[in-house]
């Protein structure tokens, strides 16, 4: 048998699905075989490029084939495909590897077309890419176009975010369903940002870092770009927002993990200020660091180990060099024994944490009895919210300014995202998701004793008591310990309590009355 009659055989499919309906790399082959048996041609080489799109010229195995066919110049191999679409599904694409196969000594031949050297051949060779390259485009709009209208529908198409799995599920098809235990952390990671308890997306990071069953990266980290992802994604509070397709903030199907009002207070944090990062240097053995200040000059108190004669001694100190007390250590189970005396200190007495109780009882059932007035007046603005919608929606269809209309899409969309929020508050009004002891129970629990929570093992619960008991951080004086503590909220209210201020705690509920009352 002659070098001139050895060729190779170019397959490629471009997903997993052609191989499913039968036209894969397997039936390539046996087509382009018997081919070659018709022909009498040797075949010495077989190369296959799989999930890769006809329109692209950088193919591993096509490359591979020019590279063999450039050493093996010299003997004229034939390249045989089954057909013009598996060498390129692009006019493009497929004059360009068309020349470098010519270049490298190949020629190329099929059972589905004679290529040919003459006008007429080649005019046929290039219409049949052209539509080749026609019907890829057609098939990528199709697709798109069944995806975007099931998205408008409510169901999510693209691959499930973190905490989600595909399911089938009658009448929906595929349907996002909860993937635990991966949901359950997402939701407290979402809410715990939304709330302050996380200060920072590193804190996050580190939070889900920290929880085994959540997936990470082969070095064992969440990048910080999927934290940040994750915190925007609409698609927890049960809305599916693809501006790139013109959906925004479309109902979804699927249950949400956390509520459109969560969602929007991650946003609105997200947008605000950028505050430090979490400080690496905070760990169990100094869980104060970093959360008081020195007395006399107010910068952060820093902490370590000092080295004894026989072993180390941890340390408070401060570590400001114009301070009057640079350098000078406090015992670190001494400023810890204060701290924790303090936080005793803050646990009500009984009588008063029974009084507390039935006073926020109270308000609850009274804001219940209220809740149809409220519901109705949320309606009003609901279809005050609507009239300005629409006005919005005309000004975009008469103005040709480029920056009016994406003024007016701006203000669309904040108008939508006030709608979504109202509505949500209308479907809540009169219909608690648990009852009062069921949705206070652990508030009261951390209010009745934070030394409780402080006393954890786990150093996460050290520095959510920090952030939940004091406004301010904590002043400490070397020689004369904590001073008057800004505390949070209930506490202080709890503090005027004590105090027989009961006008504290007004029918308006918990929160500080406006200047208009």
């Amino acid at each position: 048998m002659s070098d001139q009659n050895k060729a190779i055989i170019y397959c490629r499919v471009s997903s997993n699905v052609q191989l499913a309906k039968g036209d894969g790399l397997a039936s390539q082959e046996t087509r382009c075989r018997e081919y070659a048996k018709h022909k009498n041609y040797e075949v010495v080489e077989v190369f296959k490029d799989e999930g890769v799109s006809g329109g692209m010229i950088e193919r591993p195995s096509m490359q591979a084939m020019l590279k063999f066919l450039r050493t093996k110049k010299s003997q004229k191999l034939v390249v045989i495909i089954d057909d013009i679409s598996r060498l390129a599904r692009g006019l493009e694409a497929h004059i360009q590897l068309r020349a470098a196969i010519g270049v490298a000594g190949g020629m190329l031949e099929s059972p589905s077309i004679e290529f040919g050297e003459d006008s007429d051949s080649q005019l046929v060779e290039n219409l049949l890419a052209s539509v080749s390259q026609h019907s890829r485009q057609k098939n990528a709009e199709q697709v798109k176009h069944r995806m975007r209208a099931r998205m408008m529908n409510g169901y999510w198409t693209f691959y499930p975010i973190a905490g989600y799995r595909y399911e089938r599920v009658s009448g929906h098809g595929k349907l996002l369903v909860r993937n635990e235990p991966v949901a359950s952390l997402v939701k407290e990671a979402l809410e715990s940002y939304a709330s302050g308890r996380f200060e920072t997306q590193t804190e996050v990071k580190r939070f889900l870092e920290s929880c085994t069953e959540f997936p990470k990266s082969k070095k064992g980290v969440v990048h910080p770009q999927f934290v940040q992802d994750m915190l925007m994604r609409s698609l927890y509070a049960g809305y599916i927002d693809f501006p790139k397709w013109g959906i925004s903030l479309h109902p979804a199907k699927h249950e949400p993990l956390i509520d459109f009002e969560t969602w929007q207070a991650i946003q609105n944090r997200l947008k605000g200020q950028a505050k430090a990062p979490a400080r690496k240097d905070i760990h169990d053995d100094f869980p104060l660091r970093g959360f008081v200040i020195c007395g006399c000059c107010g910068h952060p108190v820093t902490a370590g180990w000092s080295k004894g004669r026989n072993t180390k001694y941890p340390y408070y100190l401060c570590h400001n060099k114009d301070c009057a007390d640079y350098r000078k250590s406090v015992r670190k189970e001494k400023i810890e024994k204060e701290f924790e005396e303090l936080l005793i200190n803050l646990r009500p007495t009984q009588n008063l944490f029974y009084m507390a109780t039935d006073m926020f009882r109270e308000l609850w059932e009274d804001r219940l009895k209220r809740s149809g007035e409220e519901a109705a007046s949320i309606q009003k603005e609901i279809k005050k919210i609507d009239r300005k919608v629409g006005q919005f929606l005309d000004r975009i269809v008469e103005t040709d300014s480029l920056a009016l209309l994406t003024t007016y899409e701006n203000q669309v969309r904040k108008l939508e995202e006030k709608k979504i929020l109202l509505k949500e508050k209308v479907q809540n009004c009169g219909r608690p998701l648990d009852t009062f002891d069921d949705t206070f129970r652990t508030a009261f629990g951390f209010l009745s004793n934070p030394y409780k929570l402080w006393d954890s093992d786990r150093l996460e619960d050290k520095r959510s008591v920090l952030k939940l008991v004091f406004a301010k951080r904590l002043p400490y004086y070397r020689n004369e310990g904590f001073r008057t503590a800004a505390i949070s909220l209930p506490f202080s209210l709890l503090e005027g309590l004590k105090g027989g201020k009961y006008e504290m705690v007004e029918a308006g509920g918990i929160e500080p009355p406006s200047e208009s009352r």
